[in-house]
Protein backbone atom coordinates (compact mmCIF):
# COMPACT_ATOMS: atom_id res chain seq x y z
CA UNK A 1 0.00 0.00 0.00
CA UNK A 2 2.80 2.40 1.33
CA UNK A 3 4.37 1.93 -2.73
CA UNK A 4 1.05 4.12 -3.81
CA UNK A 5 2.07 6.79 -1.79
CA UNK A 6 5.76 6.52 -2.87
CA UNK A 7 4.60 6.88 -5.84
CA UNK A 8 2.97 9.62 -5.60
CA UNK A 9 5.79 11.27 -3.43
CA UNK A 10 8.34 10.85 -6.02
CA UNK A 11 5.79 11.98 -8.75
CA UNK A 12 6.00 15.31 -6.99
CA UNK A 13 9.61 15.76 -7.39
CA UNK A 14 10.29 14.70 -3.90
CA UNK A 15 14.31 13.05 -3.74
CA UNK A 16 14.29 12.32 0.07
CA UNK A 17 12.04 10.34 1.77
CA UNK A 18 11.56 9.30 5.92
CA UNK A 19 10.02 6.42 6.48
CA UNK A 20 8.25 6.39 9.94
CA UNK A 21 8.22 2.66 11.46
CA UNK A 22 6.55 1.30 14.46
CA UNK A 23 4.18 -2.10 14.71
CA UNK A 24 6.49 -4.38 12.22
CA UNK A 25 8.96 -2.15 11.86
CA UNK A 26 11.75 -4.58 10.36
CA UNK A 27 8.84 -6.44 8.05
CA UNK A 28 8.27 -3.09 7.06
CA UNK A 29 11.88 -1.85 6.28
CA UNK A 30 12.94 -4.71 4.18
CA UNK A 31 9.88 -4.20 2.22
CA UNK A 32 11.03 -0.81 1.10
CA UNK A 33 14.35 -0.92 1.48
CA UNK A 34 15.25 -1.57 -2.14
CA UNK A 35 14.19 2.24 -2.58
CA UNK A 36 17.94 4.26 -2.72
CA UNK A 37 16.35 7.38 -1.67
CA UNK A 38 14.37 6.06 1.62
CA UNK A 39 15.43 6.38 5.10
CA UNK A 40 14.06 5.10 8.22
CA UNK A 41 13.06 6.82 11.31
CA UNK A 42 11.85 3.85 14.50
CA UNK A 43 8.41 5.07 16.84
CA UNK A 44 9.60 2.04 18.87
CA UNK A 45 6.47 3.19 21.04
CA UNK A 46 3.10 4.85 19.32
CA UNK A 47 2.00 8.49 20.99
CA UNK A 48 0.25 9.61 17.53
CA UNK A 49 0.89 11.75 15.12
CA UNK A 50 2.88 14.13 16.56
CA UNK A 51 5.39 11.99 18.05
CA UNK A 52 5.83 10.22 14.89
CA UNK A 53 6.86 13.14 13.51
CA UNK A 54 9.15 13.92 16.29
CA UNK A 55 11.34 10.92 15.19
CA UNK A 56 12.50 12.37 12.16
CA UNK A 57 13.97 15.28 14.23
CA UNK A 58 17.95 13.46 13.73
CA UNK A 59 17.19 13.01 10.00
CA UNK A 60 15.78 16.70 9.49
CA UNK A 61 18.23 18.34 11.70
CA UNK A 62 20.29 19.66 8.51
CA UNK A 63 17.28 20.37 6.56
CA UNK A 64 16.08 24.36 6.14
CA UNK A 65 13.32 24.27 3.93
CA UNK A 66 9.67 22.61 3.29
CA UNK A 67 8.74 19.00 4.54
CA UNK A 68 5.84 17.32 3.14
CA UNK A 69 4.44 15.33 6.31
CA UNK A 70 1.68 11.99 5.06
CA UNK A 71 0.10 9.22 6.05
CA UNK A 72 1.35 5.99 4.67
CA UNK A 73 -1.71 4.01 4.26
CA UNK A 74 -3.36 6.84 1.75
CA UNK A 75 -2.79 4.56 -1.20
CA UNK A 76 -4.70 7.34 -3.48
CA UNK A 77 -2.75 10.47 -3.12
CA UNK A 78 -1.95 12.39 -6.85
CA UNK A 79 1.44 13.79 -7.25
CA UNK A 80 -0.32 16.65 -8.81
CA UNK A 81 -2.08 17.52 -5.34
CA UNK A 82 1.38 16.92 -3.41
CA UNK A 83 3.50 19.37 -5.73
CA UNK A 84 0.45 22.14 -5.40
CA UNK A 85 0.63 21.60 -1.37
CA UNK A 86 4.39 22.51 -1.61
CA UNK A 87 4.19 25.47 -5.00
CA UNK A 88 1.28 27.07 -1.93
CA UNK A 89 3.95 26.57 0.62
CA UNK A 90 6.89 28.36 -0.99
CA UNK A 91 4.44 30.88 -2.54
CA UNK A 92 3.37 32.23 0.36
CA UNK A 93 6.42 31.51 2.37
CA UNK A 94 3.85 29.64 4.66
CA UNK A 95 4.62 27.84 8.01
CA UNK A 96 2.28 25.32 7.45
CA UNK A 97 -0.20 24.44 4.41
CA UNK A 98 -3.07 22.04 5.38
CA UNK A 99 -4.27 20.07 2.69
CA UNK A 100 -8.04 20.00 3.32
CA UNK A 101 -11.30 18.66 1.14
CA UNK A 102 -15.01 18.83 1.82
CA UNK A 103 -17.80 15.72 1.83
CA UNK A 104 -20.88 15.44 3.94
CA UNK A 105 -19.29 11.43 4.98
CA UNK A 106 -17.28 12.75 7.30
CA UNK A 107 -17.38 10.87 9.92
CA UNK A 108 -14.47 10.14 12.33
CA UNK A 109 -12.27 12.66 10.08
CA UNK A 110 -10.74 15.59 11.29
CA UNK A 111 -12.75 18.67 10.76
CA UNK A 112 -11.00 22.18 9.82
CA UNK A 113 -12.09 25.08 11.52
CA UNK A 114 -12.47 28.85 10.28
CA UNK A 115 -12.81 31.91 11.42
CA UNK A 116 -15.94 34.34 10.07
CA UNK A 117 -13.63 36.01 7.49
CA UNK A 118 -12.94 32.45 6.20
CA UNK A 119 -9.33 32.30 7.76
CA UNK A 120 -7.70 28.93 9.13
CA UNK A 121 -8.01 28.54 12.61
CA UNK A 122 -7.30 24.98 13.93
CA UNK A 123 -7.87 21.17 13.16
CA UNK A 124 -10.51 19.72 15.37
CA UNK A 125 -10.54 15.74 16.43
CA UNK A 126 -13.78 14.13 15.60
CA UNK A 127 -14.02 12.90 19.40
CA UNK A 128 -12.91 16.28 20.47
CA UNK A 129 -15.41 18.01 18.99
CA UNK A 130 -18.08 19.88 19.80
CA UNK A 131 -21.80 19.11 18.15
CA UNK A 132 -20.87 22.45 15.92
CA UNK A 133 -17.45 21.38 14.71
CA UNK A 134 -18.52 17.82 13.65
CA UNK A 135 -21.38 19.63 11.41
CA UNK A 136 -18.12 20.81 9.39
CA UNK A 137 -17.79 19.13 5.98
CA UNK A 138 -14.14 20.66 5.39
CA UNK A 139 -11.77 18.07 6.63
CA UNK A 140 -8.26 17.61 6.59
CA UNK A 141 -6.98 14.89 4.55
CA UNK A 142 -3.72 14.12 6.62
CA UNK A 143 -1.02 15.65 3.91
CA UNK A 144 0.85 19.16 5.16
CA UNK A 145 3.78 21.33 3.86
CA UNK A 146 5.39 22.65 6.53
CA UNK A 147 8.51 24.81 6.77
CA UNK A 148 10.87 22.35 8.85
CA UNK A 149 12.49 24.76 11.22
CA UNK A 150 8.66 25.91 12.33
CA UNK A 151 7.47 22.48 12.17
CA UNK A 152 9.64 20.61 14.98
CA UNK A 153 9.18 24.30 17.60
CA UNK A 154 5.76 23.97 17.02
CA UNK A 155 6.25 19.89 18.03
CA UNK A 156 7.95 20.92 21.15
CA UNK A 157 5.09 22.84 22.09
CA UNK A 158 2.08 20.08 21.98
CA UNK A 159 0.94 17.78 24.82
CA UNK A 160 -1.06 15.22 25.03
CA UNK A 161 -4.23 17.18 26.35
CA UNK A 162 -7.38 15.32 24.55
CA UNK A 163 -9.43 11.75 24.90
CA UNK A 164 -6.80 9.88 23.11
CA UNK A 165 -3.64 10.95 25.34
CA UNK A 166 -1.98 11.49 22.18
CA UNK A 167 0.67 14.00 20.57
CA UNK A 168 -1.62 15.44 17.65
CA UNK A 169 0.29 16.75 14.73
CA UNK A 170 -2.48 18.79 13.81
CA UNK A 171 -2.18 21.21 17.07
CA UNK A 172 1.07 22.33 15.25
CA UNK A 173 -1.19 24.00 12.93
CA UNK A 174 -2.90 25.74 15.24
CA UNK A 175 0.34 26.95 17.64
CA UNK A 176 1.96 27.86 14.38
CA UNK A 177 -1.37 30.07 13.62
CA UNK A 178 -1.69 31.97 17.21
CA UNK A 179 2.18 32.95 17.11
CA UNK A 180 1.39 35.06 13.96
CA UNK A 181 2.55 32.79 11.52
CA UNK A 182 0.70 32.24 7.87
CA UNK A 183 -1.08 28.44 8.62
CA UNK A 184 -2.93 27.78 5.19
CA UNK A 185 -5.66 25.39 4.99
CA UNK A 186 -6.11 24.68 0.68
CA UNK A 187 -8.51 22.34 -0.78
CA UNK A 188 -6.08 21.24 -2.98
CA UNK A 189 -7.12 17.50 -2.79
CA UNK A 190 -9.79 15.25 -3.38
CA UNK A 191 -11.56 13.29 -1.27
CA UNK A 192 -10.68 10.36 -2.41
CA UNK A 193 -7.17 11.11 -1.47
CA UNK A 194 -7.82 11.48 1.99
CA UNK A 195 -9.03 7.88 2.32
CA UNK A 196 -6.95 5.60 4.48
CA UNK A 197 -7.34 1.54 4.77
CA UNK A 198 -8.15 0.62 8.20
CA UNK A 199 -10.85 -1.74 7.15
CA UNK A 200 -12.13 -4.16 4.79
CA UNK A 201 -14.66 -1.73 3.04
CA UNK A 202 -11.88 0.92 3.02
CA UNK A 203 -9.99 -1.21 0.88
CA UNK A 204 -12.99 -2.08 -0.99
CA UNK A 205 -13.38 1.55 -1.92
CA UNK A 206 -9.87 2.15 -2.59
CA UNK A 207 -9.72 -0.67 -5.26
CA UNK A 208 -13.05 0.58 -6.91
CA UNK A 209 -11.10 3.99 -7.64
CA UNK A 210 -7.72 2.77 -8.38
CA UNK A 211 -9.76 0.46 -11.31
CA UNK A 212 -11.60 3.33 -12.52
CA UNK A 213 -8.76 5.34 -12.70
CA UNK A 214 -6.89 2.86 -14.31
CA UNK A 215 -10.20 2.84 -16.74
CA UNK A 216 -10.45 6.26 -17.44
CA UNK A 217 -6.60 6.14 -18.63
CA UNK A 218 -6.74 3.39 -20.69
CA UNK A 219 -10.10 5.28 -22.99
Amino acid sequence: MIEFVLDAIHGAGIKKVIVVVGFKADSVSAALEHHADIQFALQAEQHGTGHAVMMCADLLAEHDGPVLVLAGDTPLLEGESLAALLAEQESHSAACVVGTASTEANAGLGRIVRDATGEFLRIVEEKDATPQEQAIQEINTGCYAFDCRRLFDALSQIRPDNKQSEYYLTDCAAILKQQGLNVIASATLEITEAIGVNTPDQLAEVERVLKNRTETTNV
